[in-house]
């Protein structure tokens, strides 16, 4: 997608770790003259579905990908390319975390993070914010000569990955009593549903949502069936290769915008829902022929209450179970009204993680080959 040139930093509104903000030639007159380690360094790990067509210059696309990375000494220069939106980070330095925010007309400012005490750090950056509202690339990390680097321990895990809407990228789950969408800093996929059940389980996961996405309608540009497989949220972005990381379990939170938008529109329920639910599943069968795939409904007033969306979504299951015996499928008790908050989303996982401590499938899985 975006090919520009890796700048050395980009502009970061950080609170909370002790930061300070310099321009790319200040960095000559730090102590030491900081050393780059590059973006493509073996001691970064990454997690989620990235952009690696330029290894040097990864670009961060959807929400809950992270970069992480030890290192020795006091100071750590998180470098950061050209940002497309507005991107919203959180930067922890040994579990204290920052907002960093990025924006697409910043350019050419980093930021410098502080570690306490002797021996190994570590750096975790999470994109909190969801991939339709904006991306960016990452450089690397600038370190103090001499300062040692390494991969950050990891056990073999569950690997999940995660489809749905604004609901399971976590949209407004930190707004207070309304919904608000001038800026997505409130918008925390880090407290989502979607990230509460992969740590129960440790997973690594991937959760590939987008805010107003439907299978059949929605209030986004493109559907669901047009950029599952995409890097970016985009109907003519470059296809993931879907080989490179296969999940253990796929789960699926999709159906409220093709129940909502055209209730708003005073159109009917698109005639065409279960067809288009059905090949979806169908596809990521295709593209993943031993995971389990679990179908969600609820969360919000349509999966529980609607008679539009509940028998169609039901009808839809059932003709897919009939056929699959790796499709499971369940739906939440706990709904809200406008978009669930992180008391909600706590509630959501609990459900959905003690119904999945009762399944099977659960005990057989084995954690996903590194």
């Amino acid at each position: 997608m975006d090919k520009a040139p890796l700048l050395l930093c980009v502009a970061a509104a950080a609170i909370g770790l002790g930061t300070s903000r310099m321009r790319a030639q200040e960095m000559a007159a730090e102590p030491g003259n900081p050393v780059l380690v590059a973006a493509d360094n073996p001691s970064f790990d990454y997690e989620g579905r990235i952009d690696t067509s330029d290894p040097k210059g990864p670009v961060l696309v959807w929400e809950a990908s992270t970069a992480s990375i030890d290192f020795t000494g006091e100071s750590v220069w998180v470098l950061f390319g050209r940002a497309t939106g507005t991107v919203f980070f959180d930067v922890s330095v040994d579990g204290t975390t920052s907002i960093l925010e990025l924006k697409g007309t910043d350019k050419d400012v980093c930021d410098r993070l502080t570690a306490k005490g002797p021996g190994m750090h570590h750096l975790r950056i999470f994109k909190r914010s969801e991939g339709a509202a904006g991306s960016a690339r990452f450089g690397g990390v600038r370190l103090a000569r001499g300062a040692r680097t390494q991969k950050p321990a990891a056990a073999r895990r569950l690997r999940f990955e995660i489809y749905g809407d604004s609901i399971t990228a976590g949209a407004c789950d930190e707004d207070g009593p309304s919904d608000q969408w001038d800026t997505r800093r409130t918008h925390n996929s880090a407290f989502s549903w979607a990230a509460l059940t992969s740590a129960a389980y440790s997973a690594d996961y991937r959760n590939i949502s987008v805010s107003g996405i439907g299978l059949a309608a929605g209030y986004d540009d493109v559907l669901e069936g047009q950029i599952w497989d995409r890097i970016y949220p985009t109907a003519d972005a470059p296809k993931a290769d879907l080989t490179q990381w296969v999940p253990d379990a796929v789960f699926v939170l999709l159906g409220d915008n093709d129940d909502s938008w055209p209730r708003d529109k005073k159109h009917p329920f698109p005639a065409d829902f279960i067809e288009k639910y059905s090949d979806f599943i169908h596809n990521l069968r295709g593209a993943y022929p031993k995971a389990q795939i679990v179908l969600l409904n609820g969360a919000m007033w349509a999966g529980v209450n609607s008679d539009w969306l509940g028998p169609k979504w039901n009808a839809a299951v059932k003709g897919l179970e009939a056929t699959d015996p790796n499709v499971h499928h369940f739906t939440f008790a706990h709904w809200t009204m406008n978009h669930p908050r992180v008391s909600d989303h706590r509630i959501l996982a609990d459900e959905l993680d003690k119904w999945l401590a009762t399944q099977p499938f659960m005990a057989s899985l084995a954690p996903g080959q590194p």
